[in-house]
């Protein structure tokens, strides 16, 4: 079966904790589709440092 050309890998960043002089970023990696989500992805994921379900956007 062919790989699907559209998945690209991302890596999304919590948008509360970026600033924050915590030691570190809470970061996950993902993957979605260029074709369907042309803008930046935005999802809820839980914070280590927060210790919360934040939101979590699509970086670069």
């Amino acid at each position: 079966m062919a790989k699907n050309v559209n998945r690209t890998q991302i890596a999304v960043e919590c948008t509360e904790c970026r600033g924050n002089n915590t030691g570190g970023v809470s970061r996950y990696q993902t993957e979605k589709n260029k074709r369907n989500t042309t803008g930046r992805l935005e999802v809820k994921k839980y914070c280590k440092f927060e210790k919360k379900r934040t939101v979590h956007r699509e970086i670069k």
